[in-house]
């Protein structure tokens, strides 16, 4: 298993690409910017995970780290957020229970609070700096949706 430092800003999949001036680009899901896990103009350091953690004709687990001068590129593996979540799916399940804090709120006025990997849960009813327990009532691929069990 791969271990990823808990200052990891986001994770996503994305596809090595060249570009005309003889470079390689990873671009950025649009949604990482929305969500302000990165900034554009921003200085990160990323890690490049084989999807498949296929092992090198050495033997060795096939991995790099890199870092980097432009917009944030990508990362996969495991956050190890201490429940069993596979690295590309939702870090949470429908019934689990989480303390949040609402970071922000969203044009229509939800709480808005990320977990692990920058992953979105939305919280209706609750206020921007609220620290809140939650129950998951609705899971999907890069957000979820919260009732407030307590303040």
């Amino acid at each position: 298993m791969v271990e990823v430092t808990d200052s990891l800003t986001c994770l996503f999949t994305a596809e090595l690409e060249t570009d005309d001036e003889d470079r390689y680009v990873i671009s950025v899901p649009k949604r990482e910017v929305e969500h302000e896990s990165v900034a554009v103009g921003g200085t990160y350091r990323i890690a490049m995970i084989d999807r498949d953690g296929r092992e090198a004709d050495d033997g060795t687990r096939t991995r790099t780290s890199k870092g980097s001068s432009g917009p944030a590129r990508s990362a996969d593996g495991n956050a190890g957020s201490g429940t069993n979540h596979a690295a590309s799916g939702p870090p949470v399940e429908e019934g689990e229970v989480r303390e949040v804090t609402i970071e922000t709120l969203g044009d229509k006025g939800d709480g808005i609070a990320k977990i692990e990997r920058g992953y979105v849960v939305i919280v209706p009813d609750a206020e921007l700096g609220d620290e809140v327990t939650v129950e998951i009532t609705s899971v999907r691929e890069n957000v979820s949706f919260a009732s407030v069990l307590a303040e």
